[in-house]
């Protein structure tokens, strides 16, 4: 990939769609505000090293967005966890017990994998991408949005493959995606902008 400027993403190594979005645009402000996927913006954020209990506060409303698709109540019960982590109402050790709650979710309902591993991602800061089939496409995008965030600090390659076995499922749905992505981003804008900002210094 030939990034054609300096521009202050360049150093994460971002992938060449998100380089291309950034070139749109004169200053990372105004691509900031005007990005359409919640995911890359957890995917800085991640990078930025932002404040565990923001980001997290972050993955657990983007992942709100498709709870109505959750049938098992332990990975509801992460997402509100995450959501309270973030807003500092619990500690790391009951997030955990949380996170580790809505995985036997995901071992226990094979169809319901992707919704409950989106809220154990979301809740639990070193989660590895799971490869489990998606069922359904808001699902999928929940599950790649939150594994890519964590999984990048650790291997860039699994949260690829969590894309792309995301990127199949939902590809029926492209519509749905890009509206679950814009409202994803929305949130990420709201709750990330002023840490981001910072951590850029800018």
């Amino acid at each position: 990939m030939t990034i054609t400027k300096k521009i202050e993403i360049a150093k994460f190594n971002p992938c060449s769609e998100a380089v291309e979005f950034r070139e749109k645009f004169k200053t990372f402000e105004e691509s900031w505000q005007n990005c359409p996927r919640g995911d890359w913006m957890l995917w800085i954020a991640q990078r930025l090293k932002v404040d565990k209990r923001i980001l997290t506060l972050a993955k657990g409303k983007c992942v709100e967005t498709v709870l109505h698709l959750m049938k098992d109540d332990r990975s509801k019960a992460a997402v509100k966890a995450a959501i309270d982590y973030g807003n500092g109402l619990i500690d790391g050790d009951q997030l955990s017990a949380a996170a580790y709650d809505a995985a036997a979710a995901d071992d226990a309902a094979a169809y319901d994998a992707y919704a409950a591993y989106a809220a154990y991602a979301a809740a639990y800061d070193d989660a590895a991408a799971d490869d489990a089939a998606a069922y359904d496409a808001y699902a999928a995008y929940a599950a790649y949005a939150a594994a890519y965030d964590d999984a990048a600090a650790a291997d860039d390659a699994a949260a690829y493959d969590a894309y792309a076995a995301a990127d199949d499922a939902y590809a029926a749905a492209d519509d749905a995606r890009k509206r679950n992505q814009l409202a994803t981003a929305d949130i990420c804008r709201e709750i990330l902008t002023e840490t981001i900002f910072e951590k850029l210094e800018l």
